[in-house]
């Protein structure tokens, strides 16, 4: 397949990654309103440094998985439940209230990249999201785990978290001080994204049975 309509599937892919309001997320836009944009932007190239890292990771440890089904299918009951699960929350449980994060007191921009690459770093959920939807993309045909491919979705991974934390930080007054209403809508969006997927994931399981 073309590399920039792979580049676009990481960017995209990573973008729904990284939309719920997280650790990562909020730290950046609080970073940009209190010290200024460029040491947000610092922080969000440090996250978006270990994404790539993450994410080409992912891919191989994906590339290794498919020449292993049993694995997959495996894998793929339990992303099944995990998105199920995650739809549920986002659309009947989650609650309403904003939570603080608390935010260390750092000042150079050096700092703040590496800040980023720390709190990434130890955000290791990419790594799992990332191998399971590499191989999902993989068995529509989307990807193929050459270099060239793989080297193209995870530029567009590291791009696409790199833009929703830009998001985050050019939108936080808003997201800061949403109403009750914007709450509920981002909720509804985050369970819609899981459900989607939580369906494919569950054609993916009955197409091998």
């Amino acid at each position: 397949m073309n590399i920039t309509i792979i580049f676009f599937l990481g960017l995209i892919i990573a973008l729904v990654g990284v939309v719920p309001p997280g650790l990562l997320n909020m730290t950046a836009a609080k970073i940009s309103l209190k010290e200024g944009h460029t040491r947000g932007v610092v922080f969000s190239i440090g996250v978006s440094t270990i994404v790539l890292i993450q994410t080409y990771v992912a891919a191989i440890f994906a590339s290794y998985l498919s020449h292993h089904p049993e694995i997959v299918n495996i894998l793929q009951r339990v992303a099944f439940v995990v998105f199920v699960l995650i739809t549920i929350y986002f659309l009947f449980i989650a609650k309403i209230e904003p939570k603080e994060v608390a935010e260390p007191e750092v000042r150079s921009k050096k700092s703040r990249f590496f800040q980023g690459v720390f709190m990434s770093g130890i955000n290791v959920f990419p790594i799992p999201y990332q191998a399971y939807m590499t191989i999902t993309i993989a068995s529509f045909g989307w990807l193929d785990f050459n270099q060239i491919s793989i080297i193209s979705y995870v530029a567009g991974a590291a791009m696409g978290t790199f833009v929703m934390l830009y998001v985050y930080m050019f939108f936080f007054d808003k997201i800061k001080n949403k109403s009750i209403t914007s709450q509920k809508s981002m909720n509804y969006l985050i369970g819609t994204v899981t459900g989607v997927i939580s369906i494919i994931t569950l054609i993916n399981i009955i197409k091998e049975v």
